[in-house]
């Protein structure tokens, strides 16, 4: 099991309480959302792929060019990405200070997507200077998507403003003004 081995690289027991993280499940299905900088495939939930394709419409008709680094990752891909870091020399504590442990992150639902633009480095807070951020800011929410790595974040992650998750039911209409 995913989670039995990620404790046997050192994630420590208790994690997800720790962290207020509960394990993710993977979505039965997937589908495309085109490819990634780097030209690969990437593929989320069916209902966040069609919002997430909507967004990314959105965006491009107000001149924005968001751009896919990361989309569904298995529990199994995470954990390869911790025991390469392990490998690397990095230490348990640092690398969960920018990645969640297998079995705990987003990127299992398959409703999260790592975004950059040109002319920004890919998974850098530097994103947040650029007008693909301000345009996620204002209007991701419409699409039901949310940043979920904030500065400060209860989960003890790093800021991460290239993430963005679609959340059911947490769409709002550009129309209608949000609730305080």
């Amino acid at each position: 099991m995913i989670l039995d081995e990620a404790r046997r690289l050192g994630v420590p027991r208790d994690y997800g309480r720790a962290r207020l993280l509960r394990p993710v499940r993977e979505p039965r299905e997937l589908a495309g959302i085109g490819t990634d900088i780097h030209g690969r495939p990437q593929w989320l939930a069916p209902r966040a792929a069609r919002a997430f394709l909507r967004l990314k419409g959105a965006a491009g008709d107000d001149g924005i060019d968001l751009q896919v680094v990361s989309a569904f990752r298995s529990a199994e891909y995470q954990l390869g990405i911790l025991e390469r870091k392990l490998q690397r020399g990095q230490t348990i504590d640092e690398i969960l200070r920018v990645s969640a442990a297998p079995g705990y992150s987003e990127h299992h639902s398959g409703r999260v997507v790592d975004l950059t633009t040109p002319g920004y480095a890919a998974l850098e807070e530097e994103f947040e200077q650029s007008p693909a951020f301000a345009w996620l800011a204002r209007r991701a929410r419409e699409f039901g998507f949310a940043l979920s790595y904030p500065r400060g974040n209860p989960h003890g992650i790093a800021y991460e403003p290239w993430h963005w998750c679609w959340h059911a039911g947490r769409r709002r209409d550009a129309t209608r003004p949000a609730r305080s």
